[in-house]
């Protein structure tokens, strides 16, 4: 299947963005519907305009649909486009930058520079720049591919209507044969504490704060929360996760892999306190914040004093003033819709996508629901396998796992092997004196099917798509560049029993890509890195 990200990345490239690259104002507006008295008429009606919903509002439209996509907010791309992903991507990149001039790494390449100075607001406004054509760009695809755009709350007011309220009041209701839900996911509040977005802050809040805190302590080091606390920390900032559990980088991680990821982050200044629990935080009179904590079994007290408190335990469903009571759609114990394989809820034409339903809550996955769901609307086959979803933490190193763990192998009693390689053994991470990190492949020990894919590693390292369904067989036919990073991937292997001289070349046919699937895993490798 074509990602939509690649879509995108492909107009781009033929000029169809080139109005927003020079800034928002070039750009022609979407058909965005005025409210009026008269009822729309649609085929199917998305709300929510997030990874998920835009994919499948475009995808819907291309394959005849008449669509309409309903979004609360004033600009396109949910979550992820406007207060997550991409803000989160723009200052994890540049604050590694500035990370590295700042400190030793340049100077011993030979890079000496006399003043380094960060100018916060710069930084953020070049952030702000990317979200901004991106969102617009989201715009000109929804009118190249005639979306109607309707701006208000998306309530389901029967099973063939929607109505979106606008903020004024005003509305406007859509009569539609199909209705999907693809509205999302919020921040999980922690309780006795009030987010206020200015010292006490969510994701949303940490991405963009005035000045750099002298200290931040972060609750949860899982992926929202190594990623954030990185970015402050490389920034200036004394950064302490507290997790409630043993080891960082949140749930499927695998433990040898968390634990070299724990280290090179502490080497990095980044401090941990795990198995310990968050109990309250007060505010003081000078502004700063006492954060009482103790052991998550119980225990002493202690109380860390910083200046902002970042709290990053989660997300939970979005799915609040829906209509779903009215309908009869019950949710889950953790407040998600259930569907069937065919993304219905219990009333056919109501579907659901992405963070609202079972599942990880990843912008990818719910792009790949998106376009599957309106496939299976227009009779196409309806099929994705969860266990070929990617997960990534965009740190320095990078993580980016798909399949099972060996803790998870191990509790379910298979039998496997472990292939590994260590970045430190490999030619160009040495010539890039970047050598943190490795490559882990567990593959069933009988029939040599690879399980599971894990990678630390010094690079953007992968869209492992579909890389878990692979043999030696299809290995063999799997060579390396010399000097590059992508090396280590064929020495696990070896050890796996499978095939080791085999590249990917930037002549490798188009057929070898499709049948090799371990050539998804590096298909998102950064520019000095690509294939």
């Amino acid at each position: 299947m074509q990602s939509w990200s690649r879509v995108y990345c492909s107009l781009a490239k033929r000029g169809h963005f080139s109005r927003v690259s020079h800034g928002l104002q070039g750009i022609s507006a979407v058909p965005l519907r005025t409210y009026a008295d008269q009822p729309i008429d649609a085929d199917v009606t998305v709300i929510g305009s997030g990874p998920g919903g835009y994919v499948a509002a475009i995808k819907a439209a291309q394959l005849g649909f008449k669509t309409v996509c309903v979004e609360k907010n004033e600009t396109l791309g949910g979550t992820c486009l406007n207060v997550g992903c991409i803000p989160s991507k723009a200052l994890l990149n540049n604050s590694h930058y500035y990370h590295m001039a700042h400190g030793k790494d340049f100077a011993s390449r030979g890079i000496e520079m006399s003043e380094v100075r960060l100018n916060l607001e710069k930084m953020m406004e070049q952030k702000s720049t990317a979200v901004k054509a991106l969102t617009g760009g989201i715009a000109h695809l929804f009118k190249q591919n005639k979306v109607v755009h309707v701006n208000g709350y998306g309530k389901i007011t029967g099973k063939n209507q929607v109505t979106a309220t606008k903020a004024d009041g005003s509305t406007q209701v859509i009569d539609t044969k199909n209705i999907l839900i693809a509205t999302g996911s919020e921040v999980t509040p922690f309780p006795g504490i009030t987010i206020d977005e200015d010292t006490i802050v969510s994701s949303t809040g940490a991405l963009s704060l005035k000045k750099v805190p002298e200290k931040m302590v972060v609750i949860g080091a899982g992926v929202i929360g190594v990623e954030l606390g990185s970015v402050w920390q490389r920034l200036g900032a004394d950064v302490t996760a507290v997790e409630f559990l043993g080891h960082v980088g949140g749930v499927g991680i695998d433990m040898e892999i968390s634990k070299n990821f724990q280290r090179i982050l502490q080497k990095q200044g980044f401090k941990f306190k795990l198995n310990t629990k968050v109990t309250g935080a007060t505010k003081k009179s000078d502004g700063k914040i006492d954060v009482s904590i103790e052991a998550a079994s119980g225990g002493k007290a202690e109380v860390i004093t910083c200046d902002v408190l970042l709290v990053c335990i989660g997300r939970r469903p979005f799915t609040k003033n829906l209509g779903l009571e009215e309908l009869g759609i019950e949710l889950d114990p953790r407040g998600r819709i259930p569907v069937n394989t065919r993304f219905q809820s219990k009333i056919p034409n109501i579907y659901a996508i992405g963070d609202v339903v079972a599942g990880p809550m990843l912008a990818h996955k719910a792009e790949d629901e998106g376009i599957i769901c309106v496939e299976g609307m227009a009779g196409g086959a309806v099929h994705i396998d969860y266990n070929c979803v990617p997960s990534v933490i965009y740190t320095h190193p990078e993580v980016a796992w798909v399949g099972k763990s060996e803790e998870q192998l191990k509790e379910e009693g298979i039998e496997y092997k472990v292939g590994k390689f260590p970045f430190a053994a490999n030619s160009r991470a040495k010539t890039n004196a970047d050598t943190d990190g490795m490559v882990k492949i567990l593959g069933q020990k009988s029939t040599d099917r690879v399980l599971g894919a894990h990678i630390l590693g010094p690079v953007s390292i992968v869209k492992p798509e579909k890389s878990i369904k692979i043999s030696r067989k299809h290995c063999c036919l799997l060579i390396v560049n010399h000097l590059v990073l992508l090396g280590g991937y064929s020495f696990p292997a070896k050890l796996l029993n499978m095939a080791s001289l085999c590249i990917i070349s930037r002549r490798t046919p188009a057929a070898l890509s499709q049948s090799c699937p371990l050539y998804h895993l590096v298909s998102i490798l950064e520019p000095r890195f690509s294939l």
